[in-house]
């Protein structure tokens, strides 16, 4: 029972509710109390041949009047309880969810999709059945287990209880027994169940990868094995969750036996009548729920408490990039960008991966980054994102560390085109305007024309209302590049980043982004990486690495005339463009 105390926060926000739902409850069980009462009267009365038309019917109205009281109580109390377990669900998620947008790249290596989905959905739906369904099994079992007791001892025959209940002990120890088995096995079902989400979630995504290959049938089998684990574990709680019903009836099976048994000598030697030895069973009868409802709350709640284990487990999982108390928030991005890293090791990694890097870019210049892959290019571009901080070393941008400036104030000053190009599920206008949903079908426009996919996106038979499909499935590469390019140009930040974002756009559509860039980005600051040095040769600094350390330096022409990396590199890729012109 240790999850209610875990959820004791919620029930002291939703405590109107709660109390309301557990005193319709407790009227309910009350009203109940009342008709094994006139059962009782009826049995007595046609017993003892006194039952007259009028008595009967009064008996059979009260019964009718009791029933329809119950029937709108019962309304009310599902409103209040399992309505404010679904708002626990709702808080949950919404909670999850903006924990997971205030983590770190490296949270998201270390938790697979489909274990976070699965934690958000199967999860949280078993700890809104412990705060609707449990709570309620609970209240009820000990207002109604409690009353009907009470009645049958203090109204009937107390020794006549005390016979009946005998068998409950036993009760009460298999149905902890049991629960401590589901803890352990729903537990590893709800594990395997994230382990088969996960694989769902990839193999759906990488469909294409897989039929490319031929994997198809080795991806079945991987499904299968798993999705046999997940059946198995969950066959193993069912084994335990179908022991409590069978358990729980036995009991009161035999509880019903010597209640009949030692009540029938009763009646016999007149101590109790025909109708109270009715109205004793009745009563027992009534109490079936409880002892029923008593096993279930363990398997309830055992669930449950695996469940908000996991989802908790989660949520203690702190940012590594966070605000820190001295964090501004006001306009600032009104300076020149300086970086002063020593060093800069991935969460986990010894090897460094970016190394002695001192320069300064100036406000309104471009900063071209270049250098063999692995070299460091997109780790220099993310710490400017602070999607990871610098321990050794400072990055300020007009004389602030980005350190003492807010996430919130320094991501909405800056406008990303990541290497991999991420489209929603829904229409290209609405893509375009990511960061910017307010904006309007001129500002879209303009946006995409800067970007060279205005004509094609006019071709598309519903044009800017056209769907992408699951991660723009139904667009070729160069055009998912340019629609993410045509975001960052919709928010036209104060600093634009573009990751190797021109790599599968062809030379003439390359040529065309770069003079808009150039035409829109006055005064502003601009930084881009790219294995294709045509990108970054009018950039007013270029910076080229290798294994993280900057090894040339200067502008296009200060490189080619040294004669280095760049510049031949350089010659290569326009020979190799000339080539194909020719070609």
């Amino acid at each position: 029972m240790r999850l209610f105390l875990d959820l004791f926060w919620f029930f002291k926000l939703e405590k109107k509710s709660y109390l309301l739902g557990i005193l319709f409850l407790a009227i309910v069980a009350l009203i109940n109390l009342y008709q094994p009462y006139v059962v009782r009267n009826i049995v007595d009365n046609i017993h003892e041949k006194t039952l007259t038309m009028k008595s009967l019917g009064f008996w059979v109205i009260s019964l009718l009047l009791s029933g329809g009281l119950i029937y709108i109580l019962r309304y009310f109390w599902r409103i209040s309880i399992f309505g404010s377990a679904i708002r626990l669900s709702r808080l949950l998620r919404n909670k999850l969810f903006h924990h997971f947008t205030q983590m770190s790249p490296s949270f998201f290596h270390n938790h697979r999709t489909g274990d976070l989905m699965a934690h958000a959905t199967n999860d949280i739906q078993a700890i809104e059945m412990t705060a609707g369904q449990g709570v309620f099994t609970l209240v009820d079992s000990l207002t109604t287990g409690g009353l009907v007791i009470f009645s049958m001892a203090y109204f009937l025959s107390w020794k006549l209880t005390l016979i009946a209940l005998a068998p409950m002990p036993i009760m009460a120890w298999a149905t902890s027994r049991y629960g401590t088995l589901l803890h352990t096995r729903f537990f590893k079902a709800q594990e395997a169940f994230s382990a088969l989400n996960d694989k769902v979630q990839e193999n759906i995504s990488g469909v294409r990868v897989i039929k490319a290959f031929g994997q198809e049938e080795a991806e079945i089998d991987s499904l299968r094995t798993l999705s046999s684990e997940v059946v198995a574990k969950n066959i193993a709680v069912a084994k335990v969750d179908s022991l409590f019903d069978p358990t729980i009836m036995v009991i009161v099976g035999f509880s019903f036996f010597l209640a009949i048994a030692f009540g029938a000598r009763e009646v016999i030697q007149n101590r109790l009548t025909l109708g109270e030895l009715t109205q004793f069973t009745l009563y027992l009868g009534q109490f079936i729920w409880p002892m029923l409802a008593f096993g279930w709350l363990f398997n309830i709640v055992e669930r449950g408490r695996a469940s908000y284990d996991r989802v908790k487990h989660l949520l203690d999982i702190e940012p590594e990039v966070r605000n820190s108390q001295s964090s501004m928030n006001e306009s600032f991005l009104n300076g020149n960008l300086t970086y002063s890293i020593s060093s800069f090791c991935y969460p986990g990694q010894a090897h460094p991966a970016l190394k002695d890097i001192q320069f300064t870019l100036l406000k309104g210049q471009t900063l071209g980054i270049a250098g063999k892959t692995g070299s460091g290019k997109t780790t220099l571009l993310r710490l400017l994102m602070r999607e990871f901080d610098v321990s050794e070393g400072i990055i300020e941008i007009g004389g602030i560390p980005i350190t003492r400036i807010t996430l919130s104030a320094l991501r909405s000053k800056i406008g990303y085109v990541p290497q991999e190009h991420f489209l929603f599920s829904t229409t290209i206008a609405e893509n375009i305007a990511l960061g910017k949903p307010t904006a309007s079908m001129k500002e879209i426009e303009e946006a995409a024309q800067l970007s060279s996919i205005a004509g094609e996106i006019e071709n598309f038979p519903e044009g800017y209302e056209t769907p992408v499909g699951d991660r723009g499935v139904t667009l070729s590469g160069g055009q998912k590049q340019r629609l993410s390019i045509a975001r960052a140009f919709l928010l036209n930040p104060e600093i634009l980043v573009i990751d190797d974002s021109l790599s599968a756009v062809d030379a003439q559509t390359e040529k065309s982004i770069l003079h808009a860039l150039k035409a829109n980005r006055s005064g502003k600051t601009t930084l881009i990486s790219a294995h294709r040095l045509s990108a970054i040769e009018h950039a007013d600094l270029i910076l080229i690495l290798d294994d993280g350390r900057v090894s040339e330096q200067g502008t296009h022409q200060a490189l080619m005339d040294r004669d280095g990396w760049y510049a031949r590199s350089y010659r290569a890729q326009q020979l190799e463009l000339q080539l194909e012109e020719r070609g």
